[in-house]
């Protein structure tokens, strides 16, 4: 009786030898994979929204109605001198959330298991920042709604008014920067949102915001003059209205790159030594 064999070289499983090709711009990929499941939280927690859509239609109507005859002889002029502000003041305030958000995940261990996947490590930081786009989008059109709804018009264009909301998107995802380094930081969300109202609280009230920066106490001047609101607001306001704006764009734009460069490596640094 005789058997057969079959070769050892015909039963050995086959490998491929195919490289595994690795898809470009991994952090790109992830951040955004991560700025979705931020819209994700957002959109199941309509209430957090409430800073964005209810806090300027309530700064609206409260100096409007109050204060616009004493500062501008009117309620309808100072209207449209103050949505500008508004707008600029709550897109600011605005960018407290991502950093009592971060915050509140580090407490909860989140960024632990973010720390476990294949994923670059600042992939969670930058996706945040991006998922908050939507946050300044809602803000816009909320301060637009309820400002048509009292009389605001805007007296440009269609294409300037869409230059000067990108502007404030801009200038707000650049100043998140700072709330994310303060996210980092800190150890309770409560003194992250303390400590960002003490920044912000200043920078509205002492600049071009609610009067004109000329109205103010000369000892101030100097500092309204470096604020970045009040660059910020002057643009808004040449932007929808067609006043000049002199080089407000140019040092907005100064301002954003600044914090960026300044408050992003120092965030993603303070992430590295937390996580």
């Amino acid at each position: 009786m005789t058997t057969t064999t079959t070769p050892r070289s015909a039963i050995a499983p086959r490998t491929s030898s195919v490289p595994v090709k690795k898809r470009p711009f991994p952090l790109v990929r992830h951040s955004l994979a991560l700025a979705k499941r931020s819209l994700i939280k957002t959109m199941r927690t309509p209430e957090a929204l409430i800073d964005v859509t209810l806090q300027p239609a309530i700064f609206l109507v409260i100096f409007t109605y109050i204060f616009g005859g004493a500062v501008a002889g009117g309620t309808e002029k100072y209207l449209q001198f103050l949505l500008p502000g508004i707008l600029a003041q709550t897109i600011a305030t605005g960018a407290i959330a991502i950093g009592v958000n971060l915050n509140t995940d580090m407490e909860k261990g989140i960024f632990d298991r973010f720390k476990s996947l294949p994923i670059p490590r600042s992939a969670p930081l930058v996706g945040s920042v991006f998922g908050d786009v939507v946050r300044y989008v809602v803000v816009i059109i909320s301060t637009f709604l309820v400002g048509y709804l009292m009389g605001f018009r805007i007296l440009t264009n269609p294409l300037s008014a869409l230059a000067g909301c990108l502007l404030a998107i801009v200038f707000a995802l650049s100043l998140s920067w700072v709330s994310v380094f303060v996210g980092m930081k800190v150890r309770t969300s409560g003194a992250v949102q303390g400590i960002m109202f003490l920044i912000i609280m200043p920078l509205s009230f002492a600049s071009n915001v609610f009067v004109p920066a000329a109205s103010l106490p000369s000892w101030m001047q100097t500092f309204v003059q470096w604020n970045p609101l009040t660059h910020l607001v002057a643009a808004m306001r040449g932007f929808f209205l067609g006043v000049p704006m002199g080089n407000s764009v140019y040092y907005t734009l100064l301002w954003c790159l600044g914090l960026v460069v300044v408050f992003m490596p120092l965030a993603l640094r303070a992430y590295r030594k937390k996580v």
